[in-house]
C-alpha cells in the first residue's frame, strides 16, 4: 500500500511570491502532491503563466492552480486575496507566506528610512496581515499549517544586508508566537531558512563563477542549492508528516550555518 503522509490531496494552499524561485518551486511541489494551490505576486501574467504551467502538467491528477494576484504590502489587496480564495476553492488550508524584498545593499549607517520601512513592512507586517486574515478560517475548522519562508540572515549578521536579515530574524520570533497561540486550536506554524539558493536574489553571485566557488568553497555540500530543495521542507511542514511538528524552523543551506 502506498504511504499517503505526504499527500496533500484536498487541501488548498496559498502562496504568495510564488512566481518564480523558492516561491514557485513551493507551489509546484504541493500541487504535485495533490494540492490545489494559489499562485500570486504582483504581476498577474505572471501568475497566470505558472498557473498554466502546474495545470499543464497535472492534467487528470488531484493537484492544480489558480492564478490570482496581489501586492502584500497592500493590506486590502491581501484582503481581497483572502476573500477570492474562499469563494474560488472554499478554504485555506496551507498558508506559505515567502514574498520578501530587499531594496537596499550596504552598511546600517547609510541605510534610508523608506528603504528600512519597506523592508519591516512587505517582510514582518505583511506576514502579520495574511496570517490573522487566514486564521479565523483555520481555527473554525480545527485544522491548518502557516510557513514562512525566513533566511539564515535571520540568524547571523551581515555588513550588507542587515536590514534584511533583522526582518527575517523578526519571522522567525514570529512564528513562535504564532505556534504559541494557535497550537491549542490545532494549527501549526513553522520556518524555513534557506541558505544560497540558485534565485534572482543571489543571481551576482552565482552567474560569476570564481565569486560561487569562493562563496561555497567552505560549506560541507561545496555547492549551491536549487529552489526544488527547499520545496520538499514546505510539503512536509504541510503535509500529514508534520502533524506534531511546530513552532520551528528548518535550515536548508548546504550545511553552511554549521
Amino acid at each position: 500500500m502506498a504511504s499517503t503522509l505526504f499527500d496533500l490531496t484536498g487541501k488548498v494552499a496559498l502562496v504568495t511570491g510564488s512566481t518564480k524561485g523558492i516561491g514557485r518551486a513551493i507551489a509546484t511541489e504541493l500541487a504535485r502532491h495533490g494540492a490545489q494551490v494559489v499562485i500570486s505576486s504582483r504581476k498577474a501574467p505572471a501568475c497566470e503563466e505558472v498557473a498554466a504551467s502546474i495545470n499543464a502538467e497535472l492534467v487528470g491528477q488531484p493537484g492544480g492552480a489558480i492564478a490570482l494576484p496581489a501586492n502584500v504590502g497592500r493590506k486590502v489587496e491581501l484582503e481581497q486575496l483572502v476573500a477570492s480564495t474562499v469563494a474560488q476553492l472554499g478554504k485555506i488550508d496551507v498558508l506559505v507566506c515567502n514574498a520578501a524584498v530587499n531594496p537596499f545593499y550596504g552598511s546600517m549607517r547609510d541605510l534610508p528610512d523608506e528603504a528600512f520601512e519597506k523592508i519591516l513592512g512587505t517582510n514582518i507586517m505583511a506576514n502579520h496581515w495574511l496570517v490573522n486574515l487566514v486564521l479565523p478560517g483555520m481555527i473554525e475548522r480545527k485544522d491548518g499549517a502557516i510557513i514562512i519562508v525566513s533566511s539564515i540572515g535571520g540568524l547571523r549578521g551581515h555588513d550588507t544586508l542587515g536590514a534584511y536579515c533583522i526582518s527575517k530574524a523578526a519571522d522567525l520570533q514570529l512564528v513562535r508566537n504564532l505556534a504559541v497561540e494557535n497550537g491549542p486550536h490545532n494549527i501549526r506554524v513553522n520556518a524555513i531558512s534557506p541558505g544560497l539558493i540558485r534565485t534572482d536574489f543571489a543571481r551576482a553571485l552565482w552567474e560569476n563563477p570564481e565569486l560561487l566557488a569562493e562563496r561555497t568553497s567552505q560549506d560541507p555540500l561545496r555547492r549551491i542549492g536549487e529552489p526544488a530543495e527547499v520545496a520538499g521542507i514546505a510539503v512536509y511542514l504541510a503535509s500529514r508528516a508534520a502533524s506534531f511538528t511546530t513552532g520551528q524552523n528548518f535550515v536548508v543551506d548546504g550545511g553552511s550555518t554549521i
